[in-house]
């Protein structure tokens, strides 16, 4: 089983945007997918209560409590974090992750608290030995926009890699209405997004 967490401290960062459209990715590819609810508002479960047949099944997951006991046949497992997660809880998410994504967006805001986020992040011993591995995503983009330059600019100070660039669409919104992603639906337009996730996934192909 591969298993990817999605987290940052910063809230309104996306989190669940791109945990909810990676398990429909995976799903949409055949993959036996479970879904891991960290946080209390519910946002991925209630996005699952939406999808019903509409779609590859996903799993449910609700680790709200604590992290709880996953299937033997999950084959692929996104664990959605909430905001001002302490620090000791992220750690021990990370014991339970193979990868973790961290999506920045380009305000002055999320930049100083993600700067500060992978400073902690890098002082843990599964991170600073490299035996976990951080892909950063900058979400939301605006082509041409200030804020994306700034962000490109930030990203590039920190030397980190960046896993995709995902634009400010609307589609994500429209589709989440209906329990779905980008990659249960089909279309010109649907593939001309899904493109920008194509350097994250390849990056979790790659480690399963």
């Amino acid at each position: 089983m591969l298993r990817v967490l999605v987290t940052n401290v910063k809230g309104g960062c996306g989190k669940t945007t791109i945990a909810t459209n990676l398990a429909s990715a995976f799903a949409a590819g055949g993959f036996a997918t479970g879904l891991a609810e960290v946080d209390r508002q519910r946002s991925s479960l209630s996005w699952l209560s939406l999808r019903g047949d509409r779609a590859r099944p996903i799993t449910p997951l609700d680790w709200r409590k604590d992290a709880g006991e996953v299937p033997d046949a999950i084959e692929r497992l996104i664990i959605d974090a909430p905001a001002n997660l302490k620090m000791r809880h992220v750690a021990e998410l990370i014991q339970a992750a193979d990868l973790v994504v961290v999506p920045v967006l380009a305000s002055v805001f999320d930049e100083g608290s993600t700067a500060r986020f992978l400073e902690r992040l890098d002082e843990l011993k599964p991170v600073r030995k490299g035996r976990k591995s951080i892909a950063l995503v900058a979400n939301r983009l605006r082509p041409r926009s200030k804020a994306t330059q700034r962000l490109e600019a930030f990203l590039e100070r920190l030397r980190q890699p960046i896993a995709a660039r995902l634009g400010d669409r609307a589609i994500y919104g429209e589709l989440a209405v209906s329990g779905l992603g980008i990659f249960d639906v089909d279309g010109q337009a649907v593939r001309a997004v899904r493109e920008e996730w194509r350097p994250l996934l390849g990056i979790i192909d790659g480690l399963g």
